[in-house]
């Protein structure tokens, strides 16, 4: 295997704009803002995402501001126990699902120790004053200058699972790492984007603490000025990479990884909700949320059909499963769009398919039902295993399909499914992505030595009986059609289901290929060569270069652009992926 070209860290280069490096530099910033004003009292709040250490933020400005008064907006919170009965109706009982919740950040605070915090502010005279942390727009509406700490969602994982932060509102640091996930997916997050996205237009600065003790800061406008840059080009987020139970070994190798870890399991290289951007200053990195771009330029990105349809949700995401040399993933199944929406609070399902990005000879997956299935027997045969710990013969009941490299499996919601051992897969899906149901995991612990949660209770209600070997392998693999060709590239469709708003064509080609986005976003993979170049016909954005398995993103605002081969792939056959929104009968997809 060649050495990898796979950019782990690709970045937007942004012009016209400084950032600034490094505590002292950020305090000599604050000061000269300050100054800029001449009053003697100033009121400054920073405000933080959850999971910004707002400790160390507080340390470095009484450091820097000796004389300042600092206020806390924990202080003005709901005590942990009352934050605790407020969301347990979103984060129920159940080990991994929740109920999408519809609260906003000042249901966490106390009215009357708001008030009180105000008052306190306006008895300040002559002085500085910092409010510091989730909520300081809330304590501070009119405050003289606003900086927005920001955080993305993979680095609060992390630091969960090194046990350094608690959920919003609540002091359960120590808690396992999966109800944290659980109680962010559904409640703090959708509670933090909301107040987040009241203020991005009144940001003054916008802080990254990301990378601990290496903060960078830029002014509102930078940040504004870069995203609405980011649309007007192809781009990549910064993927993550996390170890599974079935994990393999092909992501070390391919995408660079660390070789003393134990394996790989998966790769987020485009889910704008967790990921991040890179965007460079001159010779400093500044890191922001993907999601910001949606929240801040929905329609140029999307497209004006698909913000109507989804609003500012990223609704396709690309990620990789890497079984090679590992195991079988869990035997599961989706929700239907109608279940999603009652159970779990959530307007469209998970809705995928597994594209074979590498798989050895004799791989497979599991997909749909045997013929004599009888939804009875195999039901109990589930509920057996889970109560005596004994084996669930899965070859008894689900079928077995070969399959080989550049196969595309479609799983619409409420389809049995599985990839096995010695695969990888590019799984092209809708967005909502914690909704697995798994109904069988080989009887194996997770990667905390613990049983791994079963969901036979949801799954039994949403398996569609009737997909079984003659319908599956007539409807859902390889649906191949050729719809144009030339000397130098042929296009095909690849799927996905009919049932599905997501649509995919696969280009094979040695010369240049032409697309247009025709108004609605483009997420493509090279899924064959290590290099090609995505270029402008008009000069609008720069040429971009790509590499072997690294997914990119086209906003809808782009418009026509071209993908050829390039450097060590120039006049070789290279090949792409390329999945965009079905615009036709679009509202059918979704549940108001």
């Amino acid at each position: 295997m060649k050495k990898s070209n796979f950019d782990k860290f690709p970045e937007v280069k942004i012009e016209g704009h400084q950032c600034t490096a490094g505590w002292d530099n950020i305090m000599d910033t604050l000061q000269q803002e300050i100054s800029k004003k001449q009053q003697k009292k100033f009121v400054i709040a920073v405000e933080c995402y959850h999971g910004v250490y707002t400790d160390k933020i507080t340390a470095h400005l009484k450091s820097s501001f000796a004389e300042a008064k600092i206020i806390d907006t924990s202080k003005a919170m709901l005590d942990a126990k009352q934050v605790d009965e407020l969301v347990y109706p979103y984060v129920t009982d159940d080990p991994v699902f929740g109920y999408m919740a519809p609260l906003e950040l000042n249901d966490f605070f106390d009215e009357q120790k708001i008030l009180l915090k105000r008052n306190e502010i306006n008895a300040f005279e002559d002085v500085i004053v910092f409010v510091v942390g989730c909520g300081a727009a809330l304590i501070a509406p009119g405050a003289d200058l606003l900086v927005y700490a920001d955080m993305p969602r993979w680095e609060i994982q992390l630091r969960f699972r090194n046990n350094s932060i608690s959920n919003l509102g609540a002091d359960n640091t120590n808690a396992e790492f999966s109800y944290q996930y659980k109680r962010c997916y559904f409640v703090d997050w959708r509670v933090c984007d909301r107040h987040k996205r009241t203020l991005m237009d009144k940001w003054d600065f916008a802080l990254d603490t990301t990378i601990k003790e290496s903060p960078k800061m830029i002014s509102g406008k930078a940040l504004n000025d870069a995203l609405l840059s980011t649309i007007h080009r192809p781009f990549r987020v910064v993927p993550f990479f996390d170890p599974g139970p079935w994990g393999g070994q092909w992501l070390k190798e391919v995408c660079d990884l660390d070789r003393e870890q134990q394996n790989f399991a998966w790769g987020f290289d485009c889910v704008p909700e967790e990921n991040s951007l890179l965007f460079r200053f001159n010779d400093v990195l500044f890191e922001t949320p993907s999601i910001n771009l949606v929240f801040t330029q929905p329609a140029k990105l999307l497209g004006k059909k698909v913000y109507d349809a989804f609003g500012a949700e990223f609704p396709i995401r690309f990620d990789f499963l890497d079984t090679m040399e590992g195991g079988n993933l869990s035997l599961q199944v989706h929700p239907l769009k109608e279940y999603i929406k009652e159970k779990f609070g959530m307007s469209y399902t998970q809705d995928e398919s597994y594209y074979i990005l590498d798989a050895k000879e004799g791989a497979f997956v599991y997909l749909g039902l045997k013929e004599e299935t009888v939804p009875e027997k195999m039901l109990q045969a589930l509920e057996q295993v889970q109560q005596d710990g004994s084996n669930f013969d899965a070859e008894k009941y689900v079928e077995k399909w070969p399959i080989k490299k550049h196969d595309h499996i479609l799983i619409p919601s409420g389809t049995i499914h599985c990839s096995g051992a010695d695969t990888v897969v590019l799984e092209i899906s809708a967005t909502p992505y914690i909704f697995t149901f798994k109904l069988w995991d080989w009887g194996r612990m997770g990667m905390d030595g613990k049983p791994r949660p079963i969901s036979l209770e949801h799954g039994k209600q949403v398996i569609q009986w009737d997909r079984t070997t003659q319908w599956t392998g007539d409807n859902i693999i390889n649906q191949f059609k050729l719809l144009s060709y030339s000397d130098s590239f042929k296009e095909e469709r690849t799927g996905l289901d009919a049932t599905s708003f997501i649509e995919t064509r696969r280009h094979w080609f040695t010369g240049k290929v032409s697309h247009n986005t025709n108004g609605v976003f483009n997420v493509l993979n090279l899924i064959e060569g290590r290099e090609a170049i995505v270029e402008s016909p008009d000069n609008s954005f720069e040429p971009f270069i790509i590499h072997y398995a690294e997914t990119f993103i086209v906003p809808a605002e782009v418009g026509v652009y071209t993908v050829r081969p390039y450097g060590e792939s120039e006049a070789q056959q290279c090949a792409t992926i390329k999945a965009y929104v079905r615009t036709e009968n679009l509202i059918d997809y979704r549940i108001n």
